[in-house]
């Protein structure tokens, strides 16, 4: 796994559990502290023969692209890898699988398909919200955001994904928690103060946060009867593409690397 700061991540704890479950024991993996100036000589060379690839987390998202040889179009959609393949001769192809693990976050609470939908902040994840929101047939998305280049910059990626989005500003941001789905993308902290404004009757809550969980938002959400979907959800299911990507056997023991995540922010 490569980002920087990386040492709260679960990630190790998802995919070595999946080793062990899938018998792969010589496997390993393990946290590299790279930014952005230290990734090109970190990846330059690296054997294929000893590395299956990598996991990559901010800041690295958007800056791995040009050392790339091949991206998926699920990656180029957004602009956002976070995950590399290492393939024969050192062949690097970056993909992202945030996107199909929001929509199988989502599908495994029931959500396939909502008429319109909120997001709360900008940035990576919102983008790839984004995408998963045009992949469910959503007709009409609005973001709240801080200022006029951030609302711009989502209403770009908006026409590039083919979703109608409205931006508002962050200071009416309660306002979203009405729609019957919400995806709260912002960091820990920042939307707190939504939780006395949560409706009586709320509809899904997505809040990519885990830790510390639950959030403010998030145990008011419950409280009020609504369905909540947490960052651990998403964290497993795109670790499980990963790790199917990485080891070519599928598919990935998904119980298995819930229950270690699980397990791992317990002990914390």
């Amino acid at each position: 796994m490569l980002g920087s700061p990386i040492a709260h991540s679960l990630s190790p704890a998802l995919h070595r559990a999946a080793y062990a479950a899938l018998g792969l024991d010589e496997w390993r993996y393990d946290r590299y502290e790279v930014d952005e100036t230290g990734l090109s000589a970190f990846l330059d060379g690296l054997d294929p023969a000893v590395w299956a690839g990598f996991s990559l987390t901010m800041p690295l998202k958007r800056a791995v692209i040009p050392l790339l040889d091949d991206i998926t179009d699920t990656a180029a959609s957004v602009e956002a890898v976070n995950t590399l393949v290492l393939g024969p001769g050192g062949r690097l192809t970056g993909d992202n699988t945030d996107i199909p693990g929001m929509l199988a976050a989502l599908a495994e609470r029931g959500v396939t398909s909502v008429p319109s939908a909120a997001i709360l902040g900008a940035g990576a994840t919102a983008s790839s919200a984004l995408a998963a929101l045009s992949r469910i047939g959503t007709g009409e998305v609005t973001a709240y955001v801080r200022g006029p280049a951030r609302a711009a910059e989502m209403r770009q990626w908006g026409e590039r994904l083919g979703v109608s989005v409205h931006t508002a500003d962050w200071a009416d941001a309660a306002k979203a928690l009405t729609e019957p789905l919400v995806i709260a993308t912002t960091p820990a902290g920042a939307a707190d103060h939504l939780a006395d404004a949560v409706p009586a009757a709320p509809g899904t809550l997505f809040d990519v946060l885990y830790d510390p969980w639950p959030t403010p938002l998030a145990a008011a959400w419950t409280a009020r009867g609504g369905r909540v979907i947490n960052g651990l959800d998403l964290l497993v299911h795109q670790a499980v593409l990963q790790v199917e990507q990485h080891t070519g056997r599928a598919p990935a023991p998904l119980a298995a690397m819930r229950a270690a995540g699980e397990a791992a922010l317990t002990g914390r």
